[in-house]
């Protein structure tokens, strides 16, 4: 047995590497996105499958569930092929059906040597403001397929025994827009691994890597105790929740979530979305990762409490839902699964649960995370440039107070880079970035205002 408070600072030693993670990420990261407005994430996965240990607190939840299966794409990448990790290898992956979210999320994973053996892998998600494809900055609503959305990579190793693969580096260089500040983006992600590598090693010096291994092992028990613990409270039963989206951008046709909640006598909740539309033609579409990470982001939202690694997701059981534009597999679009209808799945489990719980819950928030991606030549500098901007609504209120104004989505707590930002960077003047006054509605708790600009 593990004392309490050995336990508690490893717990906290654990998140403090992924935090330190995340700010070597985000102050020598290139692009705004990242540096600013936090479109990023870091953790650490176990060895042999990937399942989450811990991840940073300044990182987007949406990555909370797809990080590990990213993680996990890659040990069965080198399980299938019989390859073998190295101290120094960086895997780089951004293929949606493996694990992701859409192509502009890019994820670095690196095996984590303690000893001379294989302890963890750290991995790291950033935005990249450009992939390729056939529009700036990846969100084009007229895509029918993946490959118009840009550059699809599974798992290769970017740099082998700490050195950067110039060929793969070209290859990926010479299909993407703004390529020069994508290689700043490419050293500052792997930079924050490096630093990622050498906190845990300190962690690991200084209480043993029995210890530690033995911790994770308890804390994983006690997030899925802590969760099943919150689900007790609910009556069991089944629980209908139902979300739309409004188009796939190229059907002008809603798109149906409908959700079913099952809460069991052994505190599990299952989530059923066999009820939902059909794989769509446009970008609406989500991957699996993105629609499970939903349904976690989900429910840490209602019991934000319970600490996040792999044991928080163990009683959340989501059922594929096969047939669905919830499940995409190639070549269907899914730039949108991420921006778009992972918020709205979310908001499907909110109305399901909500006639459960009621005094958990909360009104909807805004109904989109306003991404813009505008690119094109800047004449004053004469160069090119993509600028991708996340902008923030309304959050709903709830019986206690009122809702957040200019919020971010529900899927993140990446905020808008600021204008002055913005306007030094690109060729582009804001005349108003304001609160829109009076948009939350009335009540004794209202919600949160959106913005004007």
């Amino acid at each position: 047995m593990i004392d309490p408070i050995t336990l508690s600072v490893i717990q906290n030693g654990l998140q403090q590497v992924c935090n330190e993670m995340d700010l070597a990420f985000c102050r020598a990261a290139f692009s705004p996105v990242i540096s600013e407005a936090m479109d990023r994430s870091d953790g650490i996965y176990a060895r042999d499958d990937g399942a989450l240990i811990a991840q940073g607190e300044l990182g987007l939840p949406v990555f909370v569930g797809t990080m590990q299966d990213s993680a996990r794409a890659v040990i069965e990448r080198l399980r299938a092929n019989g390859w073998h990790a190295e101290p120094g290898d960086v895997f780089i992956v951004n293929d949606p059906y493996l694990g992701g979210t859409h192509l502009m999320d890019v994820r670095f994973v690196k095996p984590f040597f303690y000893h001379g053996r294989l302890w963890a892998w750290l991995a790291n998600t950033g935005h990249w403001p450009d992939i390729g494809g056939m529009v700036p900055g990846g969100f084009s609503a007229n895509a029918t397929e993946v490959e118009q959305e840009g550059l699809r990579l599974p798992p290769v190793k970017l740099y082998k025994k700490g050195v950067l693969d110039p060929e793969i580096l070209s290859i990926i260089l010479s299909n993407i827009r703004i390529a020069d500040q994508r290689v700043g983006d490419i050293k500052a992600q792997a930079a924050a691994l490096d630093t990622g590598e050498k906190r845990l090693t300190v962690l690991l010096d200084r209480y043993g890597a029995d210890t530690v291994d033995a911790a994770i092992a308890e804390l994983r028990a006690r997030a899925a105790q802590q969760m099943r613990a919150h689900i007790a409270r609910i009556p069991d039963g089944v629980y209908e929740g139902h979300a739309m989206v409004d188009s796939d951008g190229v059907v002008d046709a809603p798109l149906d979530i409908r959700l079913k909640v099952t809460k069991t006598g052994d505190n599990d909740l299952h989530f059923d979305f066999a009820g939902s539309s059909p794989p769509c033609r446009g970008p609406m579409n989500s991957v699996i990762a993105t629609t499970r990470s939903s349904v976690y982001l989900a429910v840490k939202h209602i019991f934000p409490e319970v600490p996040i690694n792999a044991g928080t997701f163990e009683p959340l059981k989501v059922a594929d839902p096969e047939g669905t534009f919830l499940y995409a597999k190639y070549p269907r679009p899914v730039s949108g699964c991420a921006a778009e209808v992972s918020q709205r799945i979310a908001e499907a489990v909110f109305n399901a649960l909500v006639k459960a719980i009621p005094e958990d819950l909360f009104a909807a928030p805004a109904g989109t995370s306003g991404n813009l991606a505008i690119g094109g030549h800047d004449p004053a500098r004469d160069r090119s440039y993509v600028m991708y901007v996340i902008s923030g609504g309304g959050y709903g209120g709830n019986p206690a107070s009122d809702g957040i104004s200019n919020g971010c989505s529900t899927i993140g707590i990446s905020k808008t880079t600021p204008i002055e930002v913005m306007e030094q960077y690109y060729p582009v003047l804001f005349e108003e970035y304001s609160l829109h006054e009076g948009s939350g509605g009335a009540g004794a708790q209202r919600g949160g205002f959106g913005v004007n600009w």
